[in-house]
């Protein structure tokens, strides 16, 4: 027996009453908050470089470099709060500020960082890329106890909860709703990739493929889990260990990242549930 749909199905299943839905923000506010957050951050840099009597040729740079840093940040964490908020009012759980299973998450995680290892011994083992970020040295690693400090803080605290909450949270999820998974994993991933390019020479764009790929790893796992906590840890995992590497400063590393870990990993019981 043969039955004719007299209405098309809907696009999206309708939640239960009281179920507050996830926010569809359009694909070109991932371009579009991306090039305003730069605007903004070279905006308050240059301001800040003005008032400081600040120029790229001063030596002692590095406490500059960190403010520059944190101006970035915020820039780019308020850019994806205002474009976020043309659709709906944002909620922590908009970004992916939320909870899910712990140990399938732990496994998708742990799985994630293996994927990447293994493709950086790989392209390492191929290309053999003599290259090298220079973020640790610019932000006064090799100046002292408390530049180590400072720049551990930057590397390993905030940079992952800011780059996961832009580049994960509102970047992708804005893609998503236009790409497929794939698509807007490479899209996301290029695009952090290249906003990790230090402009120091031709050579670092040796190392662009690894951190292109990390960045689509994180998306891959953020997809799965549903939750922006995880990346995060994984994020501040991996800067925990190039910190270590690069600046020497694994008292450092073995200090900010357990704390991370742990942050992440209990953070998820003080978020509210969704409705």
């Amino acid at each position: 027996m043969q039955t004719t749909l007299t209405q098309p199905p809907p696009e999206r299943p309708e939640l239960p009453d009281g179920v507050d839905p996830q926010p569809r923000w359009p694909a070109w506010y991932a371009p579009a908050g991306f090039g305003v957050g730069l605007v903004i951050t070279f905006l308050s840099i240059a301001i800040v470089a003005a008032a400081t009597g600040q120029t790229s040729s001063d030596d002692n740079n590095a406490t500059f470099t960190v403010v520059a840093t944190l101006l970035q940040s915020v820039a780019f964490l308020g850019t994806a709060i205002l474009f976020a908020s043309f659709t709906a009012p944002p909620k922590p759980w908009h970004f992916g500020l939320k909870r899910a299973p712990f140990w399938p998450t732990v496994g998708w995680a742990a799985l994630g960082m293996v994927s990447f290892y293994a493709f950086s011994a790989i392209y390492t083992a191929a290309v053999h890329p003599d290259a090298k970020q220079r973020v640790t040295e610019e932000l006064g690693a090799g100046k002292g106890t408390l530049g180590l400090i400072a720049a551990g803080a930057m590397v390993i605290c905030i940079a992952p909860v800011a780059e996961e909450l832009f580049f994960r949270g509102f970047f992708f999820r804005a893609l998503r709703t236009r790409f497929s998974l794939v698509g807007a994993a490479v899209i996301d991933g290029l695009v952090f990739g290249v906003i990790h390019y230090d402009f120091s020479g031709a050579k670092v764009l040796l190392i662009l493929p690894p951190l292109a790929y990390l960045g689509f790893m994180f998306c891959m796992v953020y997809e799965r889990t549903g939750s922006l906590f995880p990346t995060i840890g994984m994020h501040a995992f991996n800067n925990t260990v190039a910190f270590g590497v690069q600046a020497h400063g694994w008292e450092v590393s073995a200090v900010l990242g357990p704390l991370m870990i742990a942050a992440v990993c209990l953070a998820p019981r003080f978020v509210p549930a969704r409705a």
